[in-house]
This record gives C-alpha cells, structure tokens and sequence, in this order.
C-alpha cells in the first residue's frame, strides 16, 4: 500500500542509527539512509511531532543457531546514535534489549501519553529492527508508515522480502521525499 495520509499526532522512530550499526556493511548505502533519516528528524521536529531515537544494548536471552555479539566486547562508542541525526533535548531515546523497540522500554506508554496514533518507521536493519518496530507497533494499535528509502539490511533478500511481503500487511509505504511532503499538506 502506498502512502495516503498521515494522522495529526504522527511520530517518527528511528530503529539503531548507531555508530556500530551504521558501520556494517550494508545492501543498500548507508550514507543515503542516514541522509533520508536526518532528513526526516528535521522534518518531524520543525512540525513539533515527537521523535523517538532508539539503540539496541544487548541481546534477548534464548538459544539460537548464530551466536549473539556480547555487548560488553563491542568497541566504545559502538552503541551511541549517529551525529546526523542531530539529537535535540525533545527526542526521546529508547535503549532496547531485543530485535523491538516496544519490549520492555516504555515506549507504547511514552506514545499513548503524546496521543501518537501513527508511527513512521526506518532504520537498520529492516528484517529486524525495523520490522520487529513496526509489527509491535501494528500490534499495539497504532498505524505504521515505513520509510523505505531510509532503511537498509546487511542482505538484500532480507530488505526486499520486508519491504515487499510483510510491509504491506503491516501498514503503508513511502520515500523520506514522500513523507516530508505529506507533513507539509498535512501540518500546515
């Protein structure tokens, strides 16, 4: 589904544009990702709507085939957000422990208070992090638009099956230019 509207109290969350993250190797580039994502932040906050910047710090407890990365051995730094995003002191942070933003961090309590009827999703990588957000987010009630000119996987199977097979029952699709235009008819 493409793009057809954006709700009155729409907020944007940006899943691990972190230093570590944004430094692996990517399917798509990243200095577009980051650029759209920045881009997008801008947007949200010249529109006085919330911006939700959120990092991964571990890992969920559980057995799997492909062994986690401990936390404690990544490289200082590995876990702070990416300067381009600008960080200002009205975004809120989210640290979160699993593939979701929404488990265990307080973040469907933080969008109920603001009224946040939709959410705008991107980010890295899109087979994890960002859909894990935004099925959570579907979950929780709240519509879903995914950016899908600001995210990026480290397969690119994995991106385009998100963007292709389960986007679309989740909710809608739109470029960062898309988007950002919309806010402007829709906040003006």
């Amino acid at each position: 589904m493409t793009l057809t509207t954006l709700d009155p109290q729409t907020a944007l969350v940006v899943v691990d544009l972190q230093n570590g993250v944004a430094a692996l190797p990517a399917a798509h580039p990243m200095d577009t990702v980051v650029k759209n994502a920045a881009a997008l932040a801008d947007a949200f906050r010249s529109h006085h709507l919330p911006v939700v910047l959120v990092t991964v710090s571990g890992g969920a407890p559980g057995r799997t085939e492909q062994a986690p990365r401990s936390i404690d051995s990544l490289p200082p730094g590995w876990a702070d957000l990416i300067p381009e995003l600008n960080q200002q002191p009205g975004d809120h942070t989210v640290v979160k422990k699993t593939w979701g933003a929404f488990t265990n961090t307080g973040l469907a309590d933080h969008l109920a208070l603001l009224g946040v009827t939709q959410v705008v999703v991107l980010g890295v990588a899109t087979s994890v992090g960002v859909e894990s957000t935004a099925r959570q987010a579907h979950e929780h009630g709240l519509n879903v638009t995914l950016a899908v000119d600001a995210m990026t996987d480290m397969n690119a199977d994995a991106h385009d099956n998100s963007v292709a097979r389960i986007f679309p029952r989740l909710g809608e699709t739109g470029t960062a230019g898309d988007i950002i235009k919309l806010l402007a008819v829709t906040r003006a």
